[in-house]
């Protein structure tokens, strides 16, 4: 192995090393604690160091927001149904519980203030695999209505959701009847249109 692909290696590595550390303080105690100081001494590398490989802490939460949602594609994809099963619901289910157990990821995907090109053709696409995932899991029951307007309905009800679960604002009393009213009103359009 040559010293460029060496030096190569370890970059990447330390790249790597500050997100997951950015991830890891985060959800121990919320985005206000990751700082560049904070993060410096959690990886054992000064300032500049970080600063080589982001300009500051907003492309830090950027870099951990675009590999939050090529997590969120792989949890998608893998809570595929089997036969007989609905992939809108598995989805739906799969999406709340992601947002539910990392709460501060979810967070730096979907809330926080970010220069992520969402809805572009620069979009990365981590975040072209997490949407497409959730085009396939309402594609079932899309009938003649726009598929990718559909789906942003379905997701902007599930962030809903989400978001208010994360702050106390909902019932947990009434989760299951909210995925049903919610998966039910998205099913209601394909019979409407004679499906």
């Amino acid at each position: 192995m040559s010293i460029q692909n060496r030096r190569e290696r370890e970059r990447a590595e330390r790249h790597q090393l500050i997100i997951d550390a950015a991830r890891e303080l985060a959800e121990e105690e919320g985005w206000d604690a990751v700082t560049t100081r904070r993060l410096a001494e959690k990886v054992e590398y000064s300032q500049p160091v970080l600063y080589s490989h982001f300009k500051g802490k907003d492309a830090i939460v950027r870099a951990v927001a675009i590999q939050g949602c090529g997590d969120l594609a792989r949890l998608l994809r893998k809570a595929r149904p089997s036969r007989g099963e609905s992939r809108l619901r598995a989805a739906a289910e799969a999406y709340l519980e992601f947002a539910r157990r990392r709460p501060a990821l979810y967070d730096a995907m979907f809330v926080q203030q970010s220069d992520i090109p969402w809805g572009t053709d620069e979009v990365p696409q981590e975040l072209l695999d997490a949407f497409g995932e959730l085009v396939a899991a309402v594609e079932p029951v899309r009938g003649e209505r726009d598929l990718e307007a559909l789906t942003e309905v379905f997701w902007s009800s599930l962030h809903g959701i989400a978001t208010l679960m994360q702050g106390g604002r909902l019932r947990p009393v009434h989760d299951e009847n909210r995925l049903d009213l919610l998966l039910g009103a998205l099913s209601l359009g394909q019979h409407e249109n004679g499906l």
